[in-house]
């Protein structure tokens, strides 16, 4: 049995159980920031993205109307209680927070930088990438959930403001969405 066989599938809780949930023109969103060990554990097993300087944020999309909608342009930022704003990190781009932002030199007789001898960052699990938010399109009826990361710790008074949702057929961009996340 490989590893891929053991891994347990995530699913999160009914959309109406969160109780930071918004609706506009027959669009529900949840979110729920995961900054808890076992909240991470839930989603993460072992690896817990918060001891890297990295909050995953949990978003839960159901379209209830009748257009199907496209997610192509869609932006989420987590404002802080300070209304400063952090853009979601591309989960690719998440194995590398906790990497050291100068590389390490070769003391030699020329100052040469290392390569290969780098130790593999833990965020570079595939939990990273695959439990992350990947829908690009969200036809009537159905439902899309996944991680957004952000470079920050989580405090009280956050929100995550979401942007860039169209209705495919017209591209008529739909009214942005301000959802508070708990404490």
């Amino acid at each position: 049995m490989s590893g891929a066989d053991k891994v347990k599938p995530f699913k999160p809780a009914p959309l109406d159980s969160y109780p930071s949930r918004a609706t506009q023109e027959k669009l529900t969103i949840a979110v729920e920031p995961f900054d808890k060990e076992e909240e991470t554990r839930q989603a993460f097993d072992k690896l817990n993205p918060n001891r890297y300087g990295v909050l995953p944020v949990l978003v839960v999309m159901r379209n209830e109307g009748s257009q199907t909608l496209s997610l192509d342009s869609l932006k989420v930022e987590y404002i802080t209680a300070s209304k400063q704003r952090i853009e979601s990190t591309p989960p690719p781009e998440v194995a590398y927070a906790d990497s050291p932002s100068q590389p390490k030199v070769y003391r030699g007789p020329l100052p040469i930088p290392r390569i290969g001898a780098r130790k593999k960052s833990p965020l570079s699990a595939w939990e990273i990438e695959g439990r992350s938010f990947m829908a690009r399109m969200l036809p009537s009826g159905e439902v899309a959930y996944g991680f957004f990361y952000f470079l920050a710790p989580h405090r009280a008074g956050a929100t995550l403001y979401i942007t860039g949702i169209r209705e495919a057929s017209s591209q008529r961009e739909l009214f942005y969405f301000e959802l508070p996340l708990k404490p």
